[in-house]
């Protein structure tokens, strides 16, 4: 789903400016990387190697704002683009061997299937066929929501990809932070969800039905997390619920959002922190 882009504040009247402490060697770190990309393309993915290193330092808001724009915008080309690059560990080619399925391989690298078919361009997974080359991920994918900015940031493996907006707990049903994981057998297209206030069963095909396109159950594994379930990252009927506290503990994604993550995490392995 489009980010709709936030309007420009109206300068201030002039005066001293407030900066937010940082790596005082980051900017020109950052611009280093960037010029070398510029100068020679074939380089990317040391670049979005050391932008990604960058990204785990000290950087202020604005720093860190720009660096995960460039690592986005190279995530379209690396990971979501066709061409595997020289040099990169997260994306190779993969032959296809009689005999297999593209979910197997997909378990192989720890990814979703899903996620495969994107990447390929494959409409049927059945009609896969031997000595087809494919171009396959080193998973798995994690997240990181922030509860204070709203947001969900996606990793493959260590590396920075995207970041999603959110909806998460109103008052008295707080988004519990800690860590989880994608839970085994719980993610699933429109399932039936029972509304725990009002006890209706609201099926997939209800126009009203106000879990959206996808269901990612969740597991929790530590700190304020621990040992719950019934959670999880689904999309929802009412976009304005974005970006704001509304529901029940769980995080809300626009619905093309919880489809992309959707392929992308997988059971058992994905792990969802979730920090104040």
């Amino acid at each position: 789903t489009a980010q709709v882009p936030v309007p420009r504040p109206t300068p201030a009247a002039p005066g001293p400016v407030a900066t937010e402490p940082g790596d005082p060697s980051a900017d020109a770190a950052i611009a280093e990387a960037l010029a070398t990309l510029n100068a020679d393309p074939g380089s990317l993915i040391r670049v979005r190697d050391t932008l990604n290193s960058i990204l785990m330092g000290p950087l202020n808001s604005q720093q860190r704002q720009v660096v995960k724009a460039k690592l986005a915008e190279l995530a379209d080309q690396w990971l979501f683009g066709s061409s595997v690059y020289a040099g990169d560990s997260l994306c190779q080619t993969y032959v296809v061997k009689p005999g297999d399925q593209l979910r197997i391989i997909g378990e192989r690298h720890s990814v979703p299937y899903e996620v495969l078919m994107t990447i390929n361009g494959i409409t049927r997974p059945e009609a896969l066929q031997a000595g087809q080359t494919l171009k396959v991920v080193a998973g798995p994918f994690h997240g990181k929501v922030s509860l204070s900015a709203f947001t969900l940031e996606l990793y493959l493996q260590n590396t920075f990809v995207k970041t999603y907006p959110v909806g998460l707990g109103k008052p008295g049903f707080e988004t519990p932070t800690g860590e989880w994981r994608v839970r085994p057998g719980d993610k699933h297209i429109k399932p039936p969800w029972t509304d725990p206030d009002t006890g209706r069963v609201y099926r997939g095909d209800d126009p009203d039905y106000p879990l959206g396109s996808r269901w990612i159950g969740l597991e929790g594994l530590s700190g304020n997390a621990l040992g719950r379930t019934g959670f999880a990252l689904h999309g929802t009927n009412d976009p304005n619920q974005i970006g704001r506290p509304g529901s029940r503990g769980c995080i809300r994604l626009h619905n093309g959002d919880a489809v992309a993550v959707y392929n992308m995490l997988i059971p058992g392995l994905s792990r969802v922190r979730i920090e104040d």
